[in-house]
């Protein structure tokens, strides 16, 4: 059972006091991670000692072990990837393996599918109406950030992508708008970048649409819009299958709802490929012998 659910579960037992304690931890399980416990009392209106209390009651030893707890769930936990790759290396030549990885991607598939329909039809309203649209993903998630940036470049031109290249990313950051919009991507463990953008798109007053693992990430808190993707793997590292899906079908649903003339855009854009060469064309067929 989860930290958050374990305090739901006991929230009706609680005294007063601890209850506007647990309230403000369950609202807000990724500042129980990042701040201090002084500074969660001061918001909470609550004395630090109230948290230690909730904590015991709760069946841990103290606070450093319920903010561990909610660092597990949010996939914060360093270590993890390694633990992982160690227990792979155990198995060796396990004949199981390739089921088991594929098995996982048509759980997340399903999952995905399940969970993010809505949000996806909410992404698509923020992106048709933004003016530019910045696309940010770092390290795992950079993938999925450019199937999305070069999917979106062959019909529209007002297209960036956020990558911090080089140092960039505050130069990047500069040319955000308040008529655009970011779609940024990042899954536990979370990308410092990724919030950073998403502040400064914020700060500066353009729609947010977050791609991510979890309605409970720092991201999909503080997004207009949270469109999430599952990324469980058997392997050492999550997979972001689900969410080149999931970006995937936000395009096509950017192309339907945007009628004839994305069609002809594509069309250009495609032509434009072949003339340049970055687009191979088929080979000539060769006549036949008896041609």
């Amino acid at each position: 059972m989860s930290a958050r659910d374990l305090i739901l579960e006991r929230f009706a037992s609680l005294s007063p006091t601890m209850q506007r304690a647990a309230r403000f931890v369950v609202d807000h399980p990724n500042d129980v991670v990042i701040a201090s416990m002084r500074t969660l009392a001061e918001r909470a209106g609550a004395q630090p000692a109230t948290f230690v209390r909730l904590a015991q009651q709760l069946g841990y030893a103290g606070w450093p072990e319920l903010k561990n707890a909610f660092a597990d769930d949010l996939g914060l936990i360093s270590g993890r990837y390694a633990q992982r790759a160690k227990g792979l290396t155990e198995r060796g030549h396990d004949a199981s393996l390739v089921g088991e990885m594929f098995g996982a991607q048509h759980r997340n598939l399903d999952a995905t599918q399940a969970q993010c329909a809505p949000a996806l039809r909410d992404a698509a309203k923020i992106l048709k109406r933004a003016k530019v649209i910045h696309v940010a993903g770092f390290r795992a998630s950079f993938p999925v950030a450019c199937t999305l940036h070069y999917g979106l470049r062959l019909f529209r031109s007002s297209v960036a992508l956020i990558d911090g290249h080089a140092g960039s990313l505050e130069l990047q950051l500069r040319a955000v708008a308040k008529p655009d919009a970011v779609v940024v991507i990042s899954f536990a463990p979370y990308s410092r970048e990724a919030l950073q953008v998403l502040e400064s798109a914020q700060g500066a007053g353009a729609r947010v649409v977050a791609c991510t693992d979890s309605s409970a990430s720092p991201l999909a808190l503080r997004a207009d819009a949270a469109v999430v993707f599952s990324v469980d793997s058997p392997s050492f590292f999550p997979s972001i299958a689900a969410g080149v899906a999931a970006v995937e079908l936000l395009l096509e649903i950017l192309v339907a709802e945007a009628g004839a003339g994305v069609a002809v855009a594509i069309e250009r854009a495609e032509q434009q490929l072949y003339e340049s060469g970055a687009y191979l064309l088929p080979p000539a067929r060769r006549p036949s012998a008896k041609s």
